[in-house]
């Protein structure tokens, strides 16, 4: 965790007033400690750089950097990659210092090269920070404003919760396409390239991003509002006249909001029947099926008053590998439980996320080639409800309707960057599957937190 590794003896100790965050969170490859970020090169003109997301190019871009660029590459990271392909473009102008529209033109090349999902943020020695966002705009990236005596300090950060924490104001997204640079004199943004299919990925909306945080206009927790009342009409569809659930239980914590107003669209008694151990971090990104089920225990424990002789809905924000929501499932009839069916706020997740969200291989997803009923037996539910996917949808877009489109891949395995083929497919999976991470539980204290960047 952050806090354990920067107290306020470190941060006094830190000399200047421009800086480049990470918070660790690797999706594929090695765990090793020379993969965590921000990285960094010398040459040209002393970048830093720090990146959330994935390239689906990532093997292209090592051949040409490696055989034509003649960059040497220390890890198996996509982020060292693109911090190459941008320090190359730069180290092409030939000058002793670079000023922002050559900055505006490496990004701008960088775009043409790097395919994927990518929100970035660089530092320049000497010269300033930039922020700059893949043309589909799949993973999220803000900026905001503090005023001080002196000025006002600037800030990028991958949700806009993390900057007004800290005080500053005046939020905007950086928008899909643009790069915006902050020097001392300045600030310059520039629409670099245009999209036709911009995509935010929707799964920022369903479990990634702090419910108080508003990303590409749309505020999460009326997105997570909308969901549960629609998640309400496929559990009456589901139903029918056979309806005898008794109350309506999350499974904290994102699942929260949605669950309230499920209850309350169902007129049914809402109550928190599971108590939430706050030591323990995000079960879903924990390595290995053996390390998650065993930490389900340590961080949920159900409340017997709640589940005792009751008919239960538990609803959950999704289902992934399904060890959780099965662990969950066992709990509650520990408790007393009767009946427990199992809703999730998103559709069934059949597909790997290869855009920055560690989604594991088909195989692992419980989802894969099962139907409901085989869901709902794999995990020990009486039944499962999940949301449709126009639903879905259409509870994220009405809070800004101007995004015609979301990636929704994990759930119809339509990849947006239109170059994911099978061959593609089986490279990420064995990048990514549970045997080939199963060190990351020593190396990365930071695994459960989400990526945030700032100044």
């Amino acid at each position: 965790m952050v806090r354990d590794v920067f107290d306020d003896k470190q941060l006094v100790r830190l000399i200047g007033s421009l800086g480049v965050g990470h918070v660790r969170y690797p999706t594929a490859g090695s765990s090793s400690m020379s993969e965590a970020q921000p990285f960094y090169v010398n040459a040209p003109y002393g970048i830093t750089f720090a990146h959330n997301g994935n390239l689906t190019n990532a093997r292209e871009l090592r051949v040409f950097l490696d055989k034509i660029a003649h960059r040497h590459i220390n890890t198996d990271s996509d982020s060292e990659l693109l911090l190459n392909i941008l320090a190359n473009n730069l180290q092409k102008t030939g000058k002793f210092r670079v000023n922002e529209e050559d900055i505006f033109t490496a990004i701008k090349d960088l775009y043409e090269q790097c395919r994927g999902a990518y929100a970035c943020v660089a530092m320049v020695a000497g010269f300033g920070i930039i922020g700059f966002r893949d043309p589909h705009g799949i993973r999220p990236l803000v900026f905001g404003r503090r005023s001080t005596p002196e000025g006002y300090d600037y800030m990028f950060a991958s949700e806009s919760a993390a900057l007004e924490a800290l005080g500053f104001t005046d939020c905007e997204d950086v928008k899909p396409g643009e790069a915006i640079i902050i020097t001392r004199d300045n600030l310059i943004r520039r629409q670099l390239v245009s999209c036709k299919t911009i995509s935010p990925c929707i799964f920022e909306y369903v479990y990634f991003a702090r419910q108080d945080s508003i990303i590409d206009g749309i505020s999460v927790y009326k997105a997570r509002l909308a969901m549960g009342e629609a998640l309400a009409r496929q559990v009456v569809k589901s139903f029918g006249d056979a309806m005898d659930i008794d109350v309506v239980i999350p499974v904290p914590d994102t699942s929260r909001v949605a669950a309230l107003q499920c209850s309350h669209t169902l007129n049914i008694l809402y109550r928190e029947g599971f108590n939430r151990n706050r030591y323990v971090g995000r079960t879903f990104i924990m390595p290995g099926q053996q390390t998650r089920r065993k930490n389900v225990r340590r961080k949920l424990n159900a409340m017997a008053l709640e589940f005792h002789g009751k008919n239960v809905l538990l609803v959950d924000d999704s289902i992934v590998r399904g060890t959780t929501s099965k662990e969950i499932i066992q709990m509650a009839r520990d408790a007393g439980a009767k009946k427990v069916y199992f809703a999730s706020c998103s559709p069934a997740i059949r597909y790997p996320n290869v855009y920055g969200i560690d989604m594991p291989s088909r195989q692992e997803l419980v989802a894969h080639g099962r139907n409901d009923d085989e869901i709902a037996h794999e995990i020990g539910a009486d039944k499962v409800i999940y949301q449709n996917l126009d639903d879905l949808v259409g509870s994220v877009r009405h809070y800004n309707p101007a995004i015609e489109k979301f990636d929704t891949s994990v759930f119809d395995s339509c990849y947006v960057t239109g170059d994911v083929d099978e061959a593609y497919m089986n490279y990420i999976e064995g990048e990514r599957n549970d045997d080939s991470m199963t060190t990351l539980a020593d190396d990365n204290d930071c695994v459960g937190l989400h990526n945030n960047f700032m100044k």
